[in-house]
Order: C-alpha cells, then structure tokens, then sequence
C-alpha cells in the first residue's frame, strides 16, 4: 500500500514528486483531478495527502474535505504557488496539517512527511496500562486472574496487533463480544469503529441487508440507500457473533468479505471496498458444522487464521468470587446502595453452583441479589440460583443439551474432564507436574488442555 497521495494536473511534476518520494523509500500514489482523488482516499488511509490548491474542475479544497471525511486524522499537505498564501492558512484553518510553497523543496517535503509519520506513530502507538484499561472499559478487574484466563488473555494479547481474522471459540456467556472488544481496543485500529452484528439474532430474509445495506430502490421499501454493518465498519473491526449459525447462502459472501474485502449492497452493481478487520464468534463446533455440510470449509479455515478458546466459568472457579465482587460493586454504585456485600454462605453457594450460563449468568444473579436484599448483606436465597427438588444440580443446568447426541456427549466428556482437572491442581495445589501424574497424562497435556487447545 501507497504512503503518499499526491494530487497534482501537472504530470511533471506528480512525476518529479513521484521519483523524489520513491528515493526515500516511500511508496506513492498520484491522482490528476478531484474525482481521482476521492476515489483513492475512499479506497485506502495514506500517511499523507499531498495536494494542489488550484485544480482542474475542483480545487485542493474539495480533496482536503474529502480526506478529512474519510479519516479525521487525515494528514494533508497543501501546494501553495507564489501569491495564494491566504489560500494556504484558510486549508490550515479547515484541518490541513501543513502547507509547502512551489517550487517543492524536497527536503521541506521530508521534514512534512517525518512530522506525519511521528503523529501516525504517535496516535496508533499506546502502552495499555493495566489500571487505565480497567477504569475506562472494566476489563481487567472485572474479568479475573485464573491461569486459564490468563492463558486467553495472553492469546488475546498476541492476536490484537495482527490483522488476522480472529475465532473465538466459547459457550454462551463467556464473554465472547467483551473480548472482541479488547481485540479491538488493542489494536491499531482502535481509533476505528467497532460494529457488531449476531448473525442468529436477525432472520435469515434481513441479514444480508443489516450486513452490506442496499440500494434505492432494491425492494419495495427500500425508499433510501442504506449503508450496511460492513460499511460501517470501515478502518475498524467488524465482529460476527454467532457465525455458526450463518446461513448457507450468505456465507459465500462473507468468505468475498474476509479474502478480498468487497461486496455489493443488496439491489447494488457497484462493488465496495472496505478496511475491515473481521473477528467472529460462536458457541457451535464448526469442525462438526462443516462435516454436515451445514458450513462452508473454506470460510470455516479463513476464519479461523488464529482460534482463541474462551474457558467456561466452570473451569475458572477461582474467579467466581473476583468476577461476584466486581459485579456487586458495580450494581450497588448504579443503584445507590453503599455497602452491599455478600454473606459467606452466598460465596460458597456461588462456588457450588455449575454455571451453565456462564459469567452472564453470574452477573445477571448478582444484579437480581442486589435488587431482592432488603439490608446490606446478601445470602444464598437473594441469589436465587436454579437447584433441582432435592437440593442438587439439575444435569440440564450443567450441561448444554442442545443438538445431535455427539454434540452432547462431547460437551459431557468435556466437563467430566474439566472438573477433574479443577479437582487434581486444587488438591495439588497447582502443581502441573504432580497433577499430570495424578490424571495419567503428561504435563505438556496438561498444559495444551489447560490453554484450551485439547
């Protein structure tokens, strides 16, 4: 991709200005005339726009709006030639960043680009402390310190950079969007739009329009262009819960969407272009999904460039008491109830109770407690946490039962295996090794079933 924009009539000199920049590495684009212009500013971000004031039908200005539109943080330059000089502080005034008089000297020319790599570099650099993060998004403190969500935080950390397609595997309640959204907000493209869409939340007659929007006039209707999710989400990340339950039809031009980034709205001809970072998201077992020939495998691998396994809180109960902590703060504040707190036997009523919901399930007994307490300490009844006649948990609570039989026998096998991992680092006090040997597996088993991965 091009680092420098340059708009200029005269073909010399985008030429000389061409072959000056490519001395010093930069990669260029050149446009003659506004209409050029637009479209390559639509189509990609550039460290800078370099542009005449005086052009054929249009001026400077038009290219330094429509930059600006596309990117707020747009770094233009604008020419000035001998006598324009009260152009050049009215395009500093409507959001240029600099101006250079003609005839160009070219190392005036570099020192402009220097200053706009250094506020690029300036403005997409940032070290996330731990403390920020937690006060202005309640992540961290909120979402625990067990090793095996340490293990998908680390994962998480290492994906954001990147602007490979993220899967994130997990049940429901986990926190699968709470963690597309730290993917988001730790990567360059935090400055972009984060745009989410449930694919099993919209029917099936109505997704393709939510997705890539659709022409005037497409349907009966359609007395407007509407711009879809996917559009929306330009320079920014586009997340797609619940991509297992895609349809078929769709998911052709959703694999168009994550190789090439092109689609056309529905009722449209012209092909879109967009900059988006997709991360999807689901609860089904795709491997399975695409043996049933209910998911294309060809998207199935796309998105799955780098797959992060999202533990159920079943297998992070050392964070039940944090995550019922953070969440009481949290509903006392909003509600005005200083000094709720729960009783001990509401912790161990918490750490007793299986979770099938997961940590939204957590979060939605804790805000139920907090409404029923009448005084300040809340016991095991206020949670009102779902137990069989005889006092036990239901199998229907523990696990999800949904789907073909090998499904369920799966997931059962899996929680049997889990709460028999729990149980051996809990007797053994974390000790991997002597744990291993307790289960009949080798560490490096361990390990790979602890970070998810088997």
């Amino acid at each position: 991709m091009a680092d420098v924009l340059i708009v200029e009539d005269k073909e010399s000199l985008r030429t000389m200005l061409r072959k000056t920049l490519e001395s010093r590495g930069f990669g260029v684009d050149e446009a003659g005339d506004v209409y050029e212009a637009r479209r390559r500013i639509q189509s990609q971000r550039y460290l800078a726009v370099l542009t005449d004031l005086r052009l054929p039908a249009g001026t400077g200005f038009e290219v330094l709006k429509a930059a600006r539109d596309a990117d707020v943080e747009a770094h233009v330059i604008v020419m000035t030639a001998f006598g324009t000089i009260e152009e050049a502080v009215r395009a500093m005034k409507e959001g240029a960043a600099d101006f250079l008089a003609k005839p160009v000297d070219p190392e005036h020319l570099f020192v402009l680009l220097d200053r706009a790599a250094e506020r690029r570099r300036l403005a997409t650099e940032y070290v996330l402390l731990k403390d920020e993060y937690q006060r202005r998004y309640g992540l961290p403190r909120v979402l625990g310190d067990d090793p095996t969500w340490k293990e998908t935080m680390l994962a998480v950390q290492r994906a954001a950079p990147a602007e490979a397609t993220v899967l994130l595997l997990g049940e429901s309640g986990t926190g699968k969007e709470l963690l597309s959204r730290a993917l988001h907000q730790l990567s360059p493209r935090a400055k972009g739009p984060f745009v989410a869409i449930n694919c099993a939340a919209i029917p099936e007659a109505l997704l393709e329009n939510e997705l890539f929007g659709h022409e005037k006039g497409a349907f009966t209707g359609a007395a407007a262009r509407k711009i879809g999710k996917a559009e929306l989400a330009h320079r920014g990340t586009l997340f797609l819960d619940e991509i297992g339950d895609l349809p078929l039809a769709l998911q052709a031009k959703i694999l168009r969407l994550v190789q090439e980034k092109q689609f056309e709205r529905v009722g449209g001809l012209q092909t879109i272009t967009v900059d988006v970072r997709v991360v999807a998201a689901t609860n089904r077992d795709l491997r399975e999904a695409v043996a049933r020939r209910e998911f294309r495998e060809d998207l199935f691998f796309r998105l799955s460039v780098f797959p992060v396994e999202i533990p159920p809180l079943r297998r992070r109960r050392g964070d039940i008491r944090l995550l019922a902590e953070a969440f009481l703060e949290r509903y006392a504040r909003e509600m005005g109830r200083h000094g709720l707190r729960l009783s001990e036997a509401a912790h161990e009523a918490l750490l007793a109770h299986a979770w099938p919901g997961n940590v939204r399930e957590l979060q939605n007994a804790i805000e139920r407690a907090a409404i029923l307490v009448d005084g300040h300490e809340i016991e095991p009844g206020h949670l009102r946490l779902v137990a069989d006649a005889g006092g036990g948990v239901r199998l229907g609570d523990v696990l999800d039962l949904s789907g073909p039989l090998a499904d369920v026998g799966r997931r059962a096998a899996s929680l049997a295996e889990d709460e028999a991992i729990r149980q051996a680092l809990q007797d053994c006090r974390d000790d991997r090794n002597e744990a291993a040997a307790r289960l009949g597996i080798t560490p490096a088993a361990l390990a790979r079933r602890l970070r998810g991965q088997g």
